[in-house]
This record gives C-alpha cells, structure tokens and sequence, in this order.
C-alpha cells in the first residue's frame, strides 16, 4: 500500500468514526439533508429524489440525485463522507443498470422506477401480523 492510500484510509477512519454511511444503490430514492450556512445561521435544506450513479473512490465517494423541479430535471452530485449532509432511503428501486443516466431523456410514467422489495422489508412485515 503506498503512502497515499493510507492517508485516504485514515481519513476515511476518521470521517466515518461518528457517521453512519446509509447503504443506497442507483434507483434508490433517498432524502438527502443538507447543511447551509447563511452567515450566523445554519439550516438543514433537503433534497429529495432519485440516484441516478454512485461512484466508490474511497474518501472520494460521491453520488448524483435527480429530481423533476416544475417541469425542469435538476441533479446534484454530493460527496458520500461529506460532514454536511445526511442521507435517508425512502424506497429501493428496481434497476438493471449502474448508471441511470437515460432519465435525463424520459418524463412523465417512462421515467418513474419499479420498487423494489427487500427481504428485510418482507421478514418484518411478516413478523409484523
């Protein structure tokens, strides 16, 4: 391992010592909560859609959400490690692909995802009744 690498793995130590890391793939919705800093105050503003790539680069980790803002598709790429942002997955998707990025061409129905139902999901539902 050279030097680089594992300055990246202690850093990435050090940024994921007190953060949980959501485990989220492409076609996913998630709710992703931002930090903004407005002079004196600080706000949480959010961002809700679908993740349309994920690239794993260690400590550089980012992914790009997607969402239709009145009529207009809007994406923005966040760094996974981030301390300015927390994320939340609303729904697993149904996708056969890494990179969603033939949403950009779609709207209406033809660019809604599939949900996907995870065996975690259905065993509590089952311990549910």
């Amino acid at each position: 391992m050279n030097l680089i690498e594992q300055i990246d793995r202690e850093n990435l130590a050090k940024l994921t010592a007190n953060k949980t890391i959501v485990n989220f793939r492409a076609g996913d919705s998630v709710k992703v909560m931002v930090k903004v800093l407005e002079d004196t105050k600080e706000r949480m503003q959010s961002f809700e859609g679908v993740v349309i790539a994920k690239k794993n680069r260690g400590i550089n980790s980012s992914f790009k959400v997607r969402k239709i803002s009145n009529g207009e598709g809007v994406e923005r790429l966040f760094h996974l490690y981030s301390p300015n942002i927390q994320v939340e997955v609303l729904k697993h998707g149904k996708v056969r692909r890494a990179k969603l990025y033939y949403l950009r061409q779609r709207t209406g129905k033809s660019a809604r995802i599939a949900e996907k139902k995870r065996i975690e999901e259905m065993e509590t539902a089952a311990v549910a009744e």
